[in-house]
């Protein structure tokens, strides 16, 4: 009798809320299946190669290479002046993701420094605005162009949109200094010029949920933005300052909006734990074990979220190794990538797309419509399965000198029937086994070994 059992149990965690809504249940199981996301930080900060949006934070962790602040924020501003990416190329883009494996996109609408990356009606500051030169390009309005080009490949889209705008007045008032990433102003004391930013960022994310077709995720960022009966112990210890008087920009208010143009809608406000966080995003780590809710690790490509002059690629076996683990442990991987001033992606990104495409091509399956199965990893093998239960895959993950499979593979911890019938991804070749105590043991022959279907990893599929 095999012994396993699925581990995703979304109603045991008691700060994690299941939407009431069938359609976005049904929607948030579908993304599950998808398994391997695109994302994109690009912005008029892509022209210096420097962290987005951040180095205009006054908060003493932001570097600026000692240059003056006030000095460095207006010149930071003006950047939008000389943004022309005339390269810009989001069929390519998406047509290198498609056939990395990816199935969905996760684009930065706007990041914290307020900067459009679509025309939005309510700022001027924007790509498609009268300063910046971009403007009279025939795909200025970039977002309803990368959505266009990726819904027309399979994908499913996602907005990345800030809830903090630190250019607009009603945010980061120009009467007060700006000592942290927070609002400067005390909302109780200025209440109406808080509801003019309430209002502001919800008419923005109202453009996207009407002006730029089917949209999927609605991907909130700026995490401290948030009602002050959020804010926990845990909250306080992230080693920032929060004000007293919160943050609110009143997410039902604009969840509602969203369903009502966008039925069905995953909505991700992201730290804030409740009602209006679909699911959840660990940032640039892999959980050590399975959480019982859904959730994505966005994690970088390189070595930071935006475009770098001097970018630190992470490995094809790496990027894939990560994959299998999140996947394994039931999450959903999205890897960002950083566009350059010009508007298009170094070689070295479209490489290890392309390799991480022809592992993709061989174990597809052994990632996409899968769940986690016990004991999801032992030694160097991950596991996952069919929703089913019927179909299980052993994922191998080699040592980076190893580049041919081990003459056995071993698990000690999970019994199969004795009917189960063992080959190898991208072979036709039926394995032997025995069974080993509680486990197993697979024989992999000396022609298989030495002329393995991929690299980096290797797929055992057992049938039940």
């Amino acid at each position: 009798m095999l012994l396993f059992f699925t581990c995703y149990l979304p109603a045991q965690n008691n700060t994690y809320i299941p939407d009431p809504d069938p359609l976005v249940r049904q929607n948030l199981e579908n993304w599950q299946d998808l398994k391997f996301g695109f994302m994109m930080h690009w912005g008029a900060y892509s022209q210096w190669g420097v962290v987005e949006s951040w180095s205009i934070c006054s908060e003493p962790w932001c570097d600026r290479n000692g240059a003056d602040y006030t000095d460095y924020v207006r010149r930071y501003e003006d950047l939008p002046k000389t943004f022309n990416p005339v390269r810009f190329a989001p069929d390519k883009w998406a047509t290198a993701a498609w056939d990395a494996g990816m199935r969905y996109v996760v684009f930065t609408t706007k990041h914290h420094d307020g900067f459009c990356m679509f025309d939005s009606k309510y700022t001027d500051y924007k790509i498609t605005g009268k300063d910046c030169p971009f403007r009279t390009n025939p795909k200025a309005d970039v977002t309803k162009f990368i959505f266009e080009s990726f819904r027309q490949k399979g994908f499913r889209t996602g907005a990345y949109f800030s809830k903090p705008d630190w250019h607009c007045r009603d945010y980061w008032a120009p009467e007060w200094a700006t000592p942290d990433r927070c609002n400067n102003y005390d909302s109780r004391k200025y209440p109406d010029r808080w509801k003019r930013y309430e209002d502001f960022t919800y008419n923005q994310i109202e453009e996207l949920m009407t002006a730029y077709g089917k949209v999927d995720i609605l991907w909130l960022d700026g995490g401290w933005v948030r009602p002050d009966s959020t804010i926990t112990e845990e909250v306080r210890s992230w080693g920032y300052h929060l004000p007293e008087w919160g943050q609110s920009i009143d997410m039902a208010r604009i969840t509602r909006m969203a369903r009502k143009n966008q039925p069905g809608i995953l909505v991700v406000d992201r730290s804030v734990h409740g009602p209006f966080e679909n699911y959840r995003t660990p940032e640039q780590e892999v959980p050590d074990k399975t959480l019982p809710y859904p959730w994505e690790t966005c994690m970088t490509m390189a070595g930071g979220w935006s475009y770098s002059f001097n970018p630190q690629y992470k490995s094809a076996r790496q990027l894939v190794h990560t994959l299998v683990d999140v996947v394994a442990k039931g999450g959903n991987f999205l890897l960002n990538v950083a566009p350059g001033p010009d508007g298009e992606l170094d070689s070295t990104a479209y490489q290890r797309l392309h390799d991480i495409g022809a592992w993709m091509k061989v174990n597809g399956e052994s990632i996409y419509g899968t769940r986690p199965v016990m004991p999801y990893k032992e030694g160097k093998v991950c596991l996952t399965q069919k929703k089913d239960g019927k179909t299980i895959y052993l994922l191998y993950l080699a040592d980076e000198d190893e580049t041919q499979l081990p003459s056995k593979i071993w698990l000690s911890t999970l019994t199969l029937p004795a009917s189960a019938r063992i080959h190898l991804l991208g072979t036709r070749t039926e394995l032997g086994w025995e069974r080993v105590g509680k486990g197993f043991l697979v024989n992999i022959p000396e022609t298989l070994r030495q002329n393995p279907p991929c690299a980096w990893a290797w797929v055992l599929e057992i049938g039940l």
